[in-house]
C-alpha cells in the first residue's frame, strides 16, 4: 500500500509521527550520557554497572546504544520513502523505543543477567520484524540486504552477551568488532545510495560520478574485512583488506567531489565523515604491518567516521523531514566542527603524542558532549513539534 502524504488520518503525537523523531532524540541523549558516564567511571566519580562493566560497557553503549538508535531512526524513515509503504508510528514506535531504552537501563538494576542479555539482543530482531514488509515487498529487492544486516547485528550482540554470561570467552571483543564492521558496511551501502543524490539536489549542475568496478570492489572488500575480523581481528589478512578498502573508498568519494560542497555545510559534514572513514580504515589496517599499536586508531573510525556521518545525517534528516529548508543553523555548524575536533583529539593525537593520552581523552570527550548538546539544542524542538507545513511525519 503506497503512502499518501496528504491523507487525512488520525495522527499520532508529533514525537511518534515517524521513526527519526524519538530515535534521534534518544541517540542525542545517549551520545551525551554514555560518554559523560564513561569519563566519570574512568576518573572514579561514577560506579561501574553490575553487568557489562569497564571498556566493554563503553563499546557496547556506543555501538548498540547510540548507533542502534541512529540506525533505527534512519531506516524507519528512509525505508518508508524508498518503498512507499508504512513503517511503525504511534504506539508501535513507542514500543520499539521502550525496548531500546530498557536495554540501556537494565545493566544498572541488578536484574538477572539472562534477562538483561535477552532484552538487548531482542532489539534488532524486533526492528527487522517491524520493517519486514517494506524491506521484503518494496519495489527495490536490494533493500532486503538490511534484513541480513539486522541478522548480523543480532549475532554480534549475542556474541557479547555470551561472553558476559561465561559461555563464550572472548566473544565480547569479536561481537563488538563484528558490529563495527557491519556499521561500516551499512554506511557504505547508504552513502552510495544517498550521497550522489544529495550532491545533485544540493548543488546546481553537480554531476557526481560512480564507477561500477569501484562499487563492486567496495562491497567485496568490506565483506572480506568482516569475515577476516571474525577469524582473526587485526591479523595480516584483515589489515590488508582494511587498507585496500580505505584506498578504494578514497577513489569512490573523489568521484563524488564537487568543490562547491565545501560551502554547503550539510554536505561538507557527510563528505568529511567519509574521508574519516577512508583514513580510519587505512590506519586500522596498518598495525598488521607496522609498529602502530592494534586499535590505536580505532577512534578515527568510531568518532571520525561514524560520529561525524551520523551527526551530519541526523541533522539533515531532522531538518528535511520536519519540512524546513535544508540549511544548517550556526550552532549546528559549530557542532560539526566540534565533532571533528573530537575525532582528531581522540583518534589522531594519541598516535602523534602518546604521553598526552589523558588530555586527549578528556578533551575529545568534552568536544563530543558539546557537539551533541548543540545538536539537541537546535533539533530537539523540531523533533517534538508538528511539521510547520501541516503535513504528516
Amino acid at each position: 500500500m503506497r503512502v499518501d502524504p496528504l491523507a487525512k488520518t488520525k495522527r499520532p503525537i508529533s514525537v511518534l509521527a515517524l521513526g527519526f523523531r524519538p530515535f534521534f532524540l534518544a541517540a542525542g541523549i545517549a551520545a551525551i550520557l554514555s560518554v559523560l558516564v564513561w569519563l566519570a567511571m574512568l576518573t572514579g566519580h561514577f560506579p561501574q554497572p553490575g553487568y557489562l562493566a569497564g571498556p566493554a560497557w563503553h563499546a557496547h553503549e556506543m555501538l548498540f546504544g547510540y548507533l542502534a538508535a541512529v540506525i533505527a531512526g534512519f531506516l524507519l524513515t528512509a525505508v518508508r520513502n524508498w518503498s512507499g509503504m508504512d513503517t511503525p508510528t504511534g504506539a508501535a514506535l513507542a514500543g520499539l523505543v521502550a525496548l531500546w531504552f530498557a536495554a540501556r537501563l537494565m545493566p544498572w538494576l541488578g536484574l538477572p543477567p539472562f534477562l538483561v542479555a535477552l532484552t538487548d539482543v531482542a532489539f534488532f530482531p524486533v526492528l527487522a520484524f517491524a520493517l519486514r514488509r517494506p524491506l521484503w515487498f518494496g519495489p527495490n529487492p536490494v533493500n532486503r540486504v538490511f534484513l541480513l544486516l539486522f541478522a548480523g547485528m543480532t549475532l554480534a550482540s549475542a556474541l557479547v552477551h555470551l561472553d558476559v554470561l561465561g559461555a563464550l570467552p572472548g566473544g565480547a571483543a569479536r561481537g563488538h568488532r563484528l558490529m563495527l564492521d557491519l556499521v561500516i558496511l551499512t554506511m557504505l551501502l547508504v552513502s552510495g545510495r544517498v550521497m550522489p543524490f544529495f550532491i545533485e539536489r544540493g548543488i546546481a549542475g553537480a554531476k557526481p560520478r560512480s564507477f561500477q568496478l569501484v562499487e563492486r570492489l567496495t562491497f567485496l572488500l568490506a565483506a572480506a574485512l568482516l569475515l577476516a575480523d571474525l577469524v582473526q581481528p587485526y591479523g595480516t589478512q584483515a589489515g590488508a583488506f582494511a587498507i585496500a578498502l580505505g584506498l578504494v573508498l578514497l577513489v569512490r568519494i573523489i568521484g563524488w567531489h564537487d568543490r562547491r560542497l565545501w560551502t554547503t555545510p550539510m554536505l561538507t559534514v557527510l563528505y568529511v565523515g567519509l574521508l574519516w572513514l577512508a583514513l580510519g580504515l587505512i590506519l586500522d589496517g596498518l598495525p598488521a604491518f607496522t609498529d602502530l599499536p592494534a586499535r590505536g586508531a580505532l577512534h578515527t573510525l568510531t568518532i571520525g567516521a561514524i560520529g561525524v556521518v551520523t551527526l551530519g545525517m541526523m541533522s539533515r534528516v531532522a531538518v528535511g523531514h520536519t519540512g524546513r529548508a535544508m540549511q544548517a543553523a550556526r550552532l549546528t555548524i559549530v557542532a560539526f566542527v566540534l565533532i571533528n575536533f573530537a575525532a582528531g583529539l581522540r583518534g589522531l593525537a594519541p598516535l602523534i603524542y602518546p604521553a598526552g593520552y589523558h588530555t586527549w581523552l578528556m578533551s575529545a570527550g568534552l568536544c563530543w558532549i558539546l557537539a551533541f548538546g548543540l545538536f539537541l539544542w537546535v533539533h530537539a524542538p523540531m523533533l517534538v513539534a508538528p511539521r510547520p507545513d501541516g503535513r504528516p511525519g
